[in-house]
């Protein structure tokens, strides 16, 4: 799968992450939608890194993830933002 962020990077999950990221990474679309705040969206990632793919350990998270997870971060803040209104 390709993900284009909002800032047009385009990051290829199968050549460019690995499969442990690609698992937390679907932990982290679910946890776009579900967020109550930033923190929580941030802690989750932290905790779902901690833990690994199958509780294996932390797992190192790497650039292309973070540019994906800085980009999720930016949507549950604008959905959160428009919540609020």
């Amino acid at each position: 799968m390709t993900i284009t962020t909002r800032d047009g990077k385009s990051i290829d999950t199968e050549m460019d992450l690995t499969a442990p990221e690609r698992h937390i990474l679907q932990k982290l679309f679910l946890w776009e939608s579900m967020a109550t705040s930033i923190k929580e969206f941030i802690d989750q990632k932290e905790m779902a890194l901690l833990k690994g793919w199958n509780n294996s350990g932390p797992i190192q998270e790497s650039t292309a993830l973070k540019h994906i997870t800085r980009d999720l971060e930016k949507k549950v803040a604008t959905r959160l933002s428009a919540n609020n209104t």
